[in-house]
C-alpha cells in the first residue's frame, strides 16, 4: 500500500493557476492514482491537508497503518520545511517527492527543494503523470525488495 500525501492549496487544482497546475482536480488526480495503483498491483491512499503538522503526522504514522512508501507533494512547503524533512527522515519508508510543474523552471524561490534532501528521488514537472512515474518507481522498488 503506497500513501499519497498532498499538501497546501492542492485541493485547489483544477481552480488554482491552470497555466501551472493544470485543469485536473485533487479528485481527478487521486483517481488516477488509484488506477495507476492498481495497473501496478499497489494499493494506494490518498489524503490532502493545508497544514504542516498534519502531513507530519502521516509521514509519522504511515508505517504504522501499514504503508510501504509514500509520494509526496508538499506543495510550498516544499520550499522551507525543516518539519517535513525531519519527518521524513525519521521514519523509514521510502519516499518520492513529486510536483506537477517543473519548479527549476518557476520562481527563483521554487528551485530549491528542502524536503527532497530525505526523498529518494524527486519527479518535477510532468503534471499529473508525474505521480505516475513516482509510483512505477516504487513499484519496482519495491517488488524488489523479500
Amino acid at each position: 500500500m503506497i500513501l499519497i500525501l498532498n499538501g497546501p492549496n492542492l485541493n485547489r487544482l483544477g481552480l488554482r493557476e491552470p497555466a501551472v497546475y493544470g485543469q485536473t482536480t485533487l479528485e481527478e488526480l487521486e483517481e488516477l492514482c488509484e488506477t495507476w495503483g492498481a495497473e501496478l498491483g499497489l494499493g494506494v491512499a490518498c489524503r490532502q491537508s493545508n497544514f504542516e503538522g498534519q502531513l507530519v503526522e502521516w509521514i509519522h504514522q504511515a508505517e504504522s497503518e501499514g504503508f510501504r512508501a509514500i509520494v509526496l507533494n508538499p506543495g510550498a512547503l516544499t520550499h522551507y520545511s525543516i518539519a517535513l524533512l525531519d519527518a521524513i527522515r525519521a521514519q523509514p519508508l521510502p519516499v518520492v517527492e513529486v510536483h506537477l510543474s517543473n519548479i527549476h523552471a518557476r520562481e527563483e524561490f521554487r528551485r530549491h527543494s528542502v524536503t527532497a534532501a530525505a526523498a529518494r528521488g524527486l519527479v518535477s514537472g510532468f503534471g499529473a503523470l508525474s505521480y505516475k512515474l513516482a509510483l512505477v518507481y516504487l513499484a519496482d522498488l519495491l517488488e524488489a525488495q523479500p
